[in-house]
């Protein structure tokens, strides 16, 4: 009897190990930091928190002065909220000498909130495979790393090969490819294949829209629906980590919050401002439950929803130029659905309603997809304008408006607003 008795708690204390090993991380670029106060970084710290974000990924770039005040700042508000870091070194977007790298990791490794595995600082990077040669050379100068970069731009396969170098991988990959309206697992597969059993982390994005001509940057990536795939095919894959791209990545329209104004960078604010992603975050806490439980019907912190939409038609005017995915050459209005977009959660299943405009005498909606207690639906705007009324289970939220004007900049704004139901 007491043997039949204690099967069931091991299988509840299994459980409870294999949920405290698995984390979410996100992206934070410090490189859009200059400047921002101890207050700042508290108030980003304490939100994400929050939402059951377990830490940072510090997005650091080798030319920016400011790591030197940021970093301290970043590390030090972390430490006091029981929340970690780590460092990610761009390698993209500036030139890293081993030196420099090795600096940065046997400053801050000492720090309570550094995120570390056994018993090693987490590093990680964007991009850098051209540079792998200097990894062995930095371990010997810190004593010691657990390295997991991301080498995305060599595919699965070509970071398998560099197995002997790493201890895990970040794969970037959160988006669909040009001409694909959703992304299908099959690279985080064979991530997972490759690592052969070392830590596979997961990227997991709301969006991406950017329109930064100075940087050569002008495509959407579909994400009408990605947000809710994204987690859906987290909850299947079941990695060791996730990462979340971005927290504060404006000018990419990839962000979780509401905008920071001195956080933008220049060319972005028109497409960016009024464009909260706050209420991204409300299926966090659920989602990431469920991730770490290898649950799905955990039940809810708090049941509602979170709704996300263009509020201008795909096709009102001109694209600008935004081409449908990385290195597409197709328009971004093929890439997008003039519909409004809807994760509820509920503890049962239920119809939603919705509203848009004055005249709109609302319609109830079914969900077109459902994993454990996330409900996903999406509702053709069919020429409507006005402003968007969501009820769920008797609740409900009215967000900004839909119109068929061209936006001030004289071409389609593709990224989206949210709101919380």
């Amino acid at each position: 009897m007491l043997l039949r008795a204690l099967l069931p708690l091991a299988g509840l204390f299994a459980q409870m190990a294999a949920a405290a090993d698995k984390k979410v991380f996100a992206h934070y670029i410090v490189g859009l930091t200059s400047g921002q106060t101890r207050d700042q970084w508290q108030l980003d710290i304490s939100q994400a928190k929050a939402s059951g974000i377990d830490g940072f990924a510090l997005n650091v770039g080798a030319q920016d002065s400011y790591n030197s005040a940021q970093l301290p700042l970043a590390y030090d508000v972390a430490s006091a909220n029981g929340f970690s870091v780590f460092l990610s070194f761009d390698m993209a977007a500036s030139s890293w000498s081993a030196d420099q790298i090795s600096s940065y990791i046997n400053q801050y490794k000492g720090y309570g909130s550094q995120f570390k595995l056994n018993g090693l600082p987490v590093v990680s990077t964007f991009e850098g495979p051209s540079q792998s040669g200097i990894w062995p050379g930095v371990r010997s100068a810190t004593g010691g790393i657990f390295f997991i970069p991301d080498w995305a731009s060599l595919g699965a396969q070509g970071v398998g090969a560099q197995s002997s170098l790493i201890d895990g991988a970040f794969n970037w990959g959160a988006w669909p490819d040009a001409n694909q309206y959703t992304m299908s697992t099959g690279n985080d597969v064979a991530y997972k294949s490759v690592l052969n059993g070392k830590p596979y982390m997961m990227g997991v994005s709301p969006y991406f829209y950017t329109d930064l001509p100075q940087y050569n940057k002008n495509w959407y990536s579909s994400s009408d629906s990605l947000w809710f795939d994204r987690w859906k095919q987290v909850l299947d894959i079941k990695p060791e980590y996730v990462e979340i791209i971005t927290w504060n990545d404006f000018g990419e329209s990839s962000y979780i919050n509401a905008p920071v104004s001195a956080q933008i960078v220049s060319g972005a604010q028109s497409y960016v401002n009024g464009f909260d992603h706050t209420a991204f975050r409300f299926v966090l806490p659920y989602f990431i439950n469920a991730y770490k439980t290898g649950n799905s019907n955990v039940n809810p912190p708090s049941q509602g929803a979170v709704v996300w939409y263009r509020t201008t038609p795909a096709s009102v005017c001109s694209n600008g130029g935004t081409v449908w995915g990385q290195g597409g050459s197709a328009s971004a209005a093929s890439g997008t659905k003039d519909v409004v977009n809807i994760i509820a959660l509920t503890n049962s299943a239920t119809n939603i309603n919705i509203k848009i405009g004055s005249g709109d005498a609302g319609q109830s909606v079914s969900a077109t997809s459902t994993v454990g207690k996330a409900s996903f639906y999406q509702v053709p705007i069919n020429g409507r304008t006005g402003a968007v009324t969501v009820t769920v289970n008797g609740k409900s939220t009215t967000g900004p408006s839909i119109s068929n004007s061209c936006p001030s900049t004289g071409h389609v704004n593709f990224n989206s607003v949210s709101f919380q139901v």
